[in-house]
């Protein structure tokens, strides 16, 4: 079984036992899942269900692997052609890895 959720604008798809990483997102200090509600589709082999935009009563859930790590670095970099503008800057984007623990 798979599903597409929605995530802060991306669509992830995803099936049991995987692991994602996602957005970090403020959630109480003892808990332990998540829950994604905003589920695009949800199918098995042949059989599937869209939605309009979402299906409705479906919900993946996810236990909580690390609470906050940083990805690979990313350059930034502005530059004007014989102006002397030249501008660096870096970014860490900062994600949560889940694993996929049921989809319903």
């Amino acid at each position: 079984m798979y599903a597409i959720i929605e995530d802060s604008g991306t669509q992830i798809k995803v099936s049991e036992g995987d692991e994602i990483k996602v957005d970090i997102r403020e959630l109480a200090d003892d808990a332990s899942t998540v829950t994604f509600d905003r589920v695009l589709m949800k199918g098995d082999g042949d059989d599937a269900t869209f939605g309009t935009p979402y299906v409705s009563g479906a919900s993946v859930t996810a236990e909580i692997l690390e609470r906050e790590f940083k990805d690979k670095k990313i350059d930034v970099i502005k530059f004007k052609r014989r102006k002397g503008y030249r501008r660096k800057q870096g970014h860490r984007q900062r994600y949560m890895k889940v694993r996929v623990t049921s989809i319903g």
